[in-house]
Order: structure tokens, then sequence, then C-alpha cells
């Protein structure tokens, strides 16, 4: 049962915010689990006992559970109980680019975004990345190419390539935003030249080079010559639409 201090200490916490209570609940059961240490995919507290400690009714550990749901931080499963889920929080297009209609202009506005971030995230990984992170970033540089040869769509492996450089920064911001800024890579890899896709065989391998060699500068020029690249790709899918 909850202790008298903790409940004043809720009870006072719900009064001095101007959230709905379902809201102010979820952030208590948020840092229930924080707290708790419950980890991924491993059960929440059931109803009655979330509806003693944090002196709320069932009816609100209901709502307040639904909210979370929504915000992809817990799984409600038939007959099982709540479950943290194993991304907690993170939602596949946040920002909602699938619902943007001109994916030409969203393509090109990310396209700046990336080459103000990407040279410096590559920079940063050349400063961080561990012996042990080495063989898998060359094996995710090899993948790319294999699949490039192979002449299949290489844009899920192209964005893998570049969320693990940002794993190699060891920063845990740079790592959660990577994939919002690669969003563009699957929009216009099937407008890619023969000439533009060797020459992401050959940036991606002079990105990973600089990066095991731990050489920030050299890391940091091949990135931005590898995304300033790849404004060739979205000039050929404007110029593919006008002439449709």
């Amino acid at each position: 049962m909850m202790q008298n201090n903790e409940m004043l200490s809720t009870m006072k916490h719900i009064k001095s915010t101007n959230q709905s209570l379902p809201e102010q609940v979820a952030a208590q059961i948020n840092q229930l689990i924080i707290d708790q240490n419950i980890g991924p995919e491993q059960k929440l507290p059931n109803e009655f006992e979330l509806a003693e400690r944090l002196n709320v009714g069932r009816g609100t550990i209901r709502e307040a559970v639904k909210l979370l749901v929504a915000r992809n931080c817990l799984e409600v499963r038939r007959g099982k109980g709540t479950f943290v889920v194993e991304k907690t929080g993170q939602i596949e297009d946040p920002l909602g680019f699938a619902y943007v209609k001109d994916k030409i202009t969203l393509a090109e506005d990310l396209m700046e975004l990336r080459l103000r971030v990407e040279p410096w995230a590559a920079q940063l990984a050349a400063q961080r990345i561990t012996d042990e992170e080495m063989p898998e970033l060359q094996a995710r540089c090899e993948e790319v190419t294999r699949i490039i040869r192979s002449g299949e769509d290489h844009g899920a492996a192209d964005k893998a390539f570049h969320a693990y450089i940002a794993q190699c920064t060891h920063n845990s911001v740079i790592t959660e935003i990577m994939p919002v800024i690669t969003y563009s890579i699957e929009m216009y890899t099937h407008f890619r030249s023969k000439r533009l896709l060797e020459d992401t065989i050959r940036t991606h391998t002079q990105i990973t080079e600089a990066i095991c060699a731990r050489d920030p500068q050299k890391a940091y020029e091949a990135m931005y010559k590898h995304v300033a690249q790849n404004q060739d790709g979205i000039d050929m899918a404007k110029q593919a639409v006008v002439e449709n």
C-alpha cells in the first residue's frame, strides 16, 4: 500500500499543474516505470495496484494508460496485461511526413538539415567509435554496396548505415533524431542514376574509412560530400515530376 507521504506528494503534484488528471497520472506511471526499472517487454502492475499506488480511480488509470499507448510507451495485451514497449516513446513518423503532399520540397528541406547535422555526426563518430563498433559499421557499408550492385532498392540499408553512424556518436539525442533527418533517403533512391549510385558506394566507403581511422576532419568532409551529392537525386526527382 502507498505510504501517506507518497500519497500526499502525488496529490500535491496533481493540484499544482494545469494538466488533466489522466495526463498527470500518465506522468506518474512513466515515473513509476523509471523508478522501478521496468524494462521493455516487462509487465506493469495491474489496474488495481496502480489505482491504489497513485490514489486515483481505476477509470483514471485506464485513461492514463490509453494516453501512454497512443504515445507508444505502453502496449495492452488482451488477457495478459499492460507492458512497456520495446522502443518506448518512439513513433515511426513523429512529424507526420507521410502526409506531406509535396514530397520533393520536403526532401529539399530535409537535405538542408542533413547538410548541417550529418557531417558533424560523422565527425563525432570518428572521435567516439569503439573498436567493437568498427566491424559493424564496415559491414553496413558493405551491405549497401551489395544491394546496389544487385540492382535492388537500397533505401532501407542506406538508412541503417546512417543510423549506425549516429549510434557511434554515443549521443542519445543524435541517435533518436537521425531517423527523422534521414527520412528523405527512401523517398528518391529510385531516381538515382548509375553514376549517383557509384557515388554512393564511393562516399560511403570514404566515410567508413575515415570514421574507423578516427579522423574527424576527413569524416566530416566525406559525409558533407555524400549528402551534397544526394541533392542530384532530388533534382532528378523534380525533373521527373515536371516531365510527367
